[in-house]
């Protein structure tokens, strides 16, 4: 059963546009809380993947991170490709023009 906590971090990573990507620490500032780790955790139990777009959320560093879901961090590089972001040699390929931060909401 889902926490609330997970329940929003799933919220907001349903609100990333395709195409763009956004950090566990983002996520976390949206929500209002510190706690990044634990955004990662949720974001890693995520039953709804890939309709809710887990594989949008990378870390800080730009690098593609893991993906808990099927195929692991090979799908994950194919998911976002088929949204037209590009990676190269494991890491997000123009991060900071593609990062998305919900600061218009």
């Amino acid at each position: 059963m889902a926490t609330e906590f997970q329940r929003r971090v799933w919220e907001a990573i349903a609100r990333i546009p395709e195409g763009r990507v956004t950090t566990y620490g983002a996520i976390a500032a949206y929500l209002g809380t510190r706690g990044v780790r634990a955004v990662g955790t949720a974001v890693g139990k995520n039953p709804y993947a890939p309709e809710v777009p887990c594989h949008r959320v990378v870390p800080s560093n730009g690098k593609l991170g893991n993906y808990s879901g099927e195929g692991g961090a090979a799908r994950k590089e194919a998911l976002l490709e088929s949204e037209g972001v590009l990676v190269k040699d494991g890491k997000i390929v123009d991060f900071e023009r593609i990062f998305y931060g919900f600061e218009k909401e």
